[in-house]
């Protein structure tokens, strides 16, 4: 059923847990029982795209290969599965806009959010040196650069291919790393 789904996302859709069991052959109850939820079904499909994604790590005491490192990592594995990531949040979306009409009728959020914890792992260096208000600052500026949405502004609107992509989301992580840094004093 994963592959299914993976499959189903990598194709644009953002399938439903019963189109995903009529599309795997499977009865609806068993594809329930494996994932309650369209989102706990769009959140395995997620992690399973991440992959390596999920375990980076980096011995380097400096913050600036580290970041450079993630997202040498990260932004090739997020280009390959860019459909399922903006399968993803196009629920996210959709779920937001239910959210604000009142119509989740209980449904299951679909949560994010792996990006805060690669973030301050990668920066993690210059935690004492930034302190938590600008350690925080700088997570949440490089959060802009890394992930799906780096790839829609870039790609889609900007018309850039993968390599540019990968280099201007690798110049601005350094910059703003730099700048982190430079403020600091």
């Amino acid at each position: 059923m994963l592959e299914t789904a993976t499959r189903l996302m990598q194709d644009g859709a953002t399938p439903s847990v019963s189109e995903v069991a009529e599309a795997a052959g499977v009865s609806r109850a068993t594809a329930y029982r494996y994932f309650p939820s369209q989102a706990a079904l769009v959140q395995a499909v997620v992690d399973e795209a991440l992959g390596p994604i999920l375990t980076w790590s980096s011995s380097s005491k400096d913050a600036g290969r580290r970041v450079a490192s993630l997202i040498d990592s990260s932004i090739p594995r997020i280009d390959d599965f860019e459909a399922t990531f903006k399968a993803a949040l196009k629920l996210s979306l959709d779920q937001w806009a239910r959210r604000r009409a009142g119509t989740m009728e209980g449904e299951p959020e679909f949560k994010r959010g792996h990006r805060i914890e690669l973030l301050e792992a990668a920066i993690e260096p210059l935690k004492a040196t930034l302190g938590p208000r600008r350690f925080a600052r700088l997570a949440q500026a490089l959060s802009l650069v890394f992930g799906v949405e780096a790839l829609i502004v870039l790609k889609d609107i900007w018309g850039l291919d993968a390599t540019a992509t990968h280099a201007v989301t690798q110049w601005v992580g350094q910059a703003l790393v730099d700048a982190a840094i430079r403020e600091a004093g």
